[in-house]
């Protein structure tokens, strides 16, 4: 099948997608864009969150197919110039918040959503909205640094 689909503004045409194939498999593997991550394929851990419809899902959850003509936003989409990096991409590097990266993709798109909904999150905000995303090397912490200095920046309180 043909899938037609906007991806990071670009519209974007892939041919031959087989049915059972995911979001996650075509932006990776048929569109070479990287950075949503396979880890689990089963909506566990968050490391293929991306944008549909303005919506964080997760991408190997979603059928190639049932993205047809709809607006999907990765991680490579969220910095407001090719050669920059969204204030939380910045603020994830500045805080330590990324170790091996495998998480960082989709904690990334998820924080950046909790920003854009609660642009002073506390503390049980940045938790509970990050809750789906599982990370094995940081401890979390650094990554609260890091949505809290994205947060503070984003105000213009940095």
């Amino acid at each position: 099948m043909r899938v037609n689909v906007i991806v990071n503004g670009a519209t974007r045409t892939v041919d031959d997608v087989w049915e059972g194939e995911s979001l996650l498999y075509v932006l990776r593997e048929r569109m070479g864009l990287p950075g949503s991550k396979n880890a689990c394929e089963q909506g566990e851990c968050g490391s293929c969150t991306v944008y549909l419809d303005g919506v964080p899902v997760c991408s190997c959850l979603v059928a190639a197919g049932q993205a047809e003509g709809r607006d999907v936003r990765t991680v490579e989409g969220l910095a407001p110039d090719r050669d920059g990096l969204d204030p939380v991409q910045r603020a994830f590097l500045e805080a330590g918040a990324v170790q091996c990266g495998f998480c960082t993709p989709g904690l990334i798109v998820q924080s950046h959503d909790l920003l854009e909904r609660v642009p002073e999150p506390s503390d049980a905000e940045i938790r509970e909205a990050l809750a789906g995303n599982l990370c094995r090397c940081t401890g979390y912490e650094k990554i609260l640094d890091a949505v809290r200095l994205a947060a503070r920046r984003k105000a213009g309180a940095e």
